[in-house]
């Protein structure tokens, strides 16, 4: 990881969970974060959290990721009071428990959920983009939280995982597309994408949860360690999917 100190990192719903575990894991490793959430208090109580040097290394900036212009000005003040993200975690992300695809009145909901899931990462992987291609760094990392429901639709009796089962679909195609452009503009900068399966967080269904009652989850931190695994690869490799499950799951 060194070559990561006093640089950089942008990680996205950052107020609880996955996202808050990624930014104490990395700047305890050295890295300044920057982590975005609607939740602002939230972040203000991560920051009087961390040790008063991980502290002064910490900033927190609320963020709609779903909101483009949000999006925009946020790497804009990274990019003129902190010199710009050389590494990207899209963690922010959303769900809405039981609702269907064929409900009426639920175009809110699935909106709601491709904007976050979908839209806000690619804005945020653009602008990030943008900023390393500017500054001519040529070594930078994007990473995707996806999930498992982004590769295989778990059949649960009785549920339906609606729209966000599609939105992690979307995330495994991206990060393809996203692979391959990088690859276009003739740049080292990586992308991967993480699919952990249950994961103890605020996000998880509790609705579904009633049909799996012993289900296995994995911890935010178990995730957290993922990403750090993944973005101090030597310069050669790049992990572009890993697959991560507690042991004994079986959906």
């Amino acid at each position: 990881m060194d070559r990561w100190l006093n640089r950089v990192a942008v990680v996205t719903g950052a107020s609880s969970g996955i996202g808050a575990a990624c930014c104490k894991n990395l700047v305890a490793k050295g890295l300044v974060v920057v982590g975005l959430a609607r939740r602002e208090e939230r972040l203000s109580e991560l920051k009087a959290s961390l040790p008063a040097d991980q502290a002064s290394r910490f900033h927190g900036r609320k963020c709609d990721v779903s909101v483009e212009q949000e999006v925009i000005d946020t790497f804009a003040w990274i990019d003129s009071t902190l010199g710009g993200a050389d590494v990207l975690v899209n963690n922010a992300g959303i769900v809405r428990p039981g609702v269907g695809i064929t409900k009426e009145g639920n175009a809110a909901d699935l909106r709601a959920i491709l904007d976050t899931n979908v839209l806000g990462v690619s804005w945020c992987t653009r602008e990030a983009f943008k900023s390393l291609q500017k500054r001519n760094v040529n070594d930078g990392h994007v990473v995707i939280v996806n999930s498992v429901a982004g590769h295989r639709v778990p059949n649960i009796p009785g549920f339906t995982m609606g729209m966000y089962s599609p939105s992690k679909h979307a995330i495994t195609a991206l990060t393809e597309v996203l692979r391959q452009e990088f690859h276009n503009s003739k740049t080292q900068t990586k992308i991967t994408s993480i699919s952990p399966g249950a994961v103890d967080t605020e996000i998880i269904d509790k609705e579904a949860l009633v049909h799996f009652p012993d289900l296995p989850m994995l911890r935010s931190e178990d995730v957290a360690d993922a990403v750090s695994y993944c973005i101090q690869t030597p310069p050669n490799v790049q992990i572009h999917e890993l697959i991560i499950k507690p042991v004994g799951e079986t959906i």
